[in-house]
């Protein structure tokens, strides 16, 4: 299991986000605190709030899925 750590700051980083994880045949979740939601649903992922710092986990390999998570990387 690989895990990452983002921030979608807008509506439009979610759907970006999410769009790219249907796109993948593995599970991918999203993690806030003790909140644990599947990040193919848009309203799951909207749910816990935006401008907060998630962790990704996911057990498959995307070479887009990747991109995305690169591009909205928390340092």
């Amino acid at each position: 299991m690989t895990e990452k750590k983002i921030k979608l700051n807008a509506t439009n980083e979610v759907q970006e986000f999410v769009n790219a994880a249907s796109e993948c045949n593995f599970d991918i979740n999203l993690h806030y605190q003790r909140a644990i939601v599947d990040a193919k649903s848009f309203l799951g992922v909207l749910s816990l709030g935006l401008s907060k710092i998630f962790t990704v986990s996911y057990g498959g390999n995307d070479g887009n899925f990747e991109q995305i998570l690169s591009k909205y990387a928390a340092a």
